[in-house]
């Protein structure tokens, strides 16, 4: 009996949705397993700024965030719902040794003096996404494609070869106990939501001793940040906190004094020592010729490298369809994340 679905994405994060959109736009009959509605997971509740936030150097994740960069750039063209360029300063207190390592992917970074107590201003261009409806978009265009997104918490990985012989490990911070990684670990981020005075510029400040803080616009509303708290994991409201980010933002954009609060959101970013989890699993646990492709522990930096992980994963999943060796390098050709166009 032919399975139901080429290959299973299990999660449906950004990370997970945009792999599954990939996966079916280079021809694979994709489902999606998801235990929880897009409203109650950690994507939803991200800030969604382009930028490799507390992402260490490695040259696959710049590769990642330059296609994501170029990816994003492209939908904001293109009228997709939630993706917007705006113009980023980024206030550095450290001395200014070069460019940073993501400068690259960037493309358009400019560093110029900054007024005590920084030491440097950057300048760069960078997509913005509001996660509620671009992870519709998402939905749609999958649907659109023959897709099915299927609510169902697995107890296993392997439970999955049900479904498809491949199966993309998308699961974030479950990937812990899913797929036995003790290097999987939460960070605790809390937001605070403000109405918008009239700004389209996002700042930061990532080396505030009081704490990291950011202020990133929307159309109706401001992301007021943060913190960043490796191995917290919680989601409690904290008073003290959310009043703290604000003093923080008003002191770095003080058009925000008067500003109403909206509202906060606290979630948990699926981080990994080490860095992201991006390949074929050698014992995938399913029945002969099954293939286990992971991807999880993207941390903070989901929506910026979603789109170019998204093509190594399906170059993972896909490789050997036509009788290759899975997991093996070829040269398969890279298509287009949205037109499947080489």
């Amino acid at each position: 009996m032919r399975a139901a679905a080429d290959v299973v994405v299990v999660g449906g994060g950004v990370v997970g949705m945009v792999a599954a959109v990939t996966l079916q736009q280079r021809g694979a009959r994709v489902m999606v397993l998801a235990p929880d509605d897009t409203a109650n997971i950690v994507s939803a509740v991200a800030a969604a700024v382009w930028y490799p936030s507390h992402t260490e150097q490695d040259p696959r994740v710049l590769r990642w965030a330059r296609e994501t960069r170029t990816e994003l750039g492209r939908q904001a063209v293109n009228g997709v719902p939630g993706v917007v360029e705006r113009p980023t300063r980024m206030l550095l207190r450290h001395r200014y040794a070069g460019p940073p390592w993501w400068a690259d992917a960037c493309g358009d970074l400019v560093a110029v003096a900054a007024e005590p107590p920084y030491t440097a201003l950057l300048r760069f261009t960078a997509p913005t996404v509001e996660m509620t409806p671009y992870l519709t978009w998402l939905r749609q265009r999958l649907e659109a494609g023959g897709g099915r997104i299927v609510r169902r918490r697995l107890r296993r990985l392997a439970d999955a070869f049900d479904t498809a012989p491949t199966v993309v490990n998308a699961t974030g911070l479950a990937a812990g106990q899913l797929a036995a990684d003790p290097a999987v670990h939460p960070v605790r981020g809390h937001l605070v939501l403000v109405a918008n005075p009239g700004l389209t510029v996002s700042v930061r400040d990532e080396d505030d001793p009081a704490g990291i803080t950011y202020v990133h616009p929307r159309r109706h509303d401001v992301v007021l940040g943060g913190t960043y708290q490796p191995g917290v994991g919680h989601t409690r409201p904290d008073p003290d906190t959310a009043a703290a980010i604000r003093r923080r933002c008003v002191a770095l954009v003080p058009e925000l004094a008067d500003a109403p609060v909206l509202g906060e959101r606290i979630g948990l970013r699926p981080a990994r020592h080490g860095g992201p989890r991006v390949e074929v699993d050698p014992d995938p646990g399913g029945p002969r010729g099954s293939r286990l492709v992971h991807a999880y522990g993207h941390g903070g930096a989901g929506v910026t490298l979603s789109w170019g992980c998204a093509a190594e994963v399906a170059d993972l999943a896909l490789d050997g369809a036509d009788g290759r060796t899975p997991g093996r390098a070829t040269n398969p050709v890279r298509r287009h994340p949205l037109t499947g166009d080489a």
